[in-house]
């Protein structure tokens, strides 16, 4: 079955309309007057960048304080990981929790699966594209709930007056942390998934 590209056809983005597409430049929907474009402009430059300066912001995201917890007037900063330790030990075992997959397991993880999209995306075959495909699927998935632990952060300093913590301050990290967040969002926008079945020949 051939695809789209190979009948000289693209789909709108804006409208998601079918439209026959030819080399010349600045060529708009018929219909929408969006520009069409059969693959994302530079999408693997893009992608790379920003997946690079992910990992790059993730280090400063974890080692600065992302948070302070005062008891009765008086605390010390806490990087993410102190900051979980020193809630199970406040005996809020499930905030920890939630906490740790939300800014450590699932950033992580993303930055990952962009890496391995990257890295195969020029050789993959019509099992691997699928798999490929499903992975990339995830990653824009998580994206919805990858400011999690910055929230977490925001309610419990908004809600937890009262009870041994009196205050809760959000530190500098949490800013690099908002910095990671986002460079790994637009990186897997920036990312196109049909590059991956472009250069299977058993399409």
């Amino acid at each position: 079955m051939k695809t789209l590209k190979q009948q000289n056809l693209v789909l709108c983005h804006g409208c998601e309309k079918i439209n026959s597409y030819s080399k010349k430049l600045n060529q708009t929907c018929t219909r929408c007057s969006t520009k069409l474009h059969l693959r994302k402009p530079n999408s693997l430059e893009k992608t790379w960048a920003l997946t690079v300066a992910s990992i790059i912001a993730f280090i400063p995201a974890h080692t600065l304080p992302i948070m302070t917890v005062l008891l009765f007037g008086d605390g010390t900063p806490d990087t993410i990981m102190s900051g979980i330790i020193l809630l199970v030990q406040l005996g809020m075992t499930p905030v920890a929790m939630l906490i740790f997959i939300a800014s450590f397991l699932v950033p992580l993880g993303k930055i990952f699966a962009l890496f391995i999209l990257l890295l195969n995306v020029n050789k993959c075959s019509m099992k691997s594209a699928k798999k490929y495909t499903k992975l990339y699927r995830v990653v824009e998935f998580l994206g919805k709930w990858s400011m999690l632990d910055v929230f977490v952060v925001a309610i419990m300093a908004a809600v937890v007056q009262l009870g041994v913590i009196s205050e809760i301050v959000a530190g500098s990290g949490a800013t690099a942390f908002a910095i990671m967040v986002v460079l790994t969002m637009v990186a897997a926008h920036s990312f196109d998934p049909r590059l991956l079945w472009d250069n299977n020949k058993n399409e």
